[in-house]
């Protein structure tokens, strides 16, 4: 991986999205385009105490933005971070093909070498 790729890579924001249950919250909010801790909890396996943990994760790293409504909070996916991640794991990508091909060459130019 080129040194640029590292730098653009956030690893907090990974860290976020490596969540499987914060990975389906972002899919709800997606879908229905914006949700609280308890509409959330409500369509998934887990209580809404740890939905709010979840979004508060999901808001510190930017993919939600929370604004008040009422006692608790509406939440929106910041399609700009989405974005942003998702050119990174394009980006990320991108490179793991290019090692990918290069091991694959090497691996061919032996197995020549040893049937020669």
């Amino acid at each position: 991986m080129s040194t640029g790729v590292l730098e653009q890579v956030d690893d907090e924001l990974w860290s976020a999205i490596g969540d499987p249950t914060r990975r389906r919250m972002l899919d709800l909010l997606l879908v229905e385009g914006d949700g609280t801790a308890t509409t959330l909890s409500q369509q998934m396996p887990v209580t809404r105490q740890a939905v709010a943990k979840h979004l508060g994760v999901l808001d510190r790293v930017g993919l939600v933005r929370g604004t008040p409504a009422g006692r608790e909070k509406r939440y929106r996916v910041d399609d700009a971070q989405l974005a942003r991640a998702v050119a990174q794991l394009s980006s990320v990508g991108s490179a793991w093909d290019a090692r990918l091909r290069r091991i694959k060459r090497i691996a061919e130019t032996i197995q020549r070498t040893r049937t020669d």
